[in-house]
């Protein structure tokens, strides 16, 4: 690949991807996948032009994976939640590197609107939902368009796992207008 930082980004996308898999449970020793057919695979899709769909999708999620050393998560969230309307999904997170870290260590943010919708799904109060998947919470200044929670991709996994046996599927899979 001729621009590393490309290859910076597809390198993480593809460690988170596989990390969610074997996670879940969904492929063998190898990596390989037990049903290649389940839509419950954590997939790196084909790019779609301007009408971008994600770098990964763990349905109901679409995340937008960022390995840069400046964050601008305010913006990552925006691209991500349009890019999950693109796809058809419901939920646009990102999921941000951290250096020297292992995959698991990486950060899961959302916005404000996007966790409340996550954790309505899943009937949660909120303090019960911030603890049990450790949310914290970013606030910048008064524009609560720049607020966000985060997490670690360990606790999304754990997030992930449980919405999937939680929540009925009609509820999971309608997109956001």
């Amino acid at each position: 690949m001729a621009n590393p930082n490309k290859a910076k980004g597809t390198q993480w996308e593809s460690a988170v991807r596989d990390y969610l898999n074997a996670f879940l449970g969904l492929v063998d020793e190898s990596g390989a996948f037990l049903n290649p057919f389940d839509g419950g695979n954590v997939r790196r899709p084909a790019q779609e032009g301007a009408k971008d769909v994600g770098d990964i999708h763990a349905a109901p999620f679409v995340l937008e994976a960022k390995n840069t050393r400046s964050p601008a998560v305010p913006t990552w969230i925006r691209q991500a939640e349009i890019e999950a309307r693109h796809a058809g999904f419901p939920y646009g997170i990102v999921v941000r590197k951290v250096r020297g870290s292992s995959v698991a260590m990486g950060r899961v943010h959302v916005s404000v609107r996007m966790w409340t919708r996550v954790r309505l799904a899943l009937g949660m109060p909120a303090d019960e939902f911030a603890a049990f998947y450790g949310w914290s919470v970013s606030l910048r200044g008064l524009d609560t368009s720049r607020w966000y929670l985060t997490t670690t991709v360990r606790d999304f996994a754990h997030l992930l796992a449980d919405f999937r046996r939680l929540v009925p599927e009609g509820v999971s899979t309608r997109a956001v207008r």
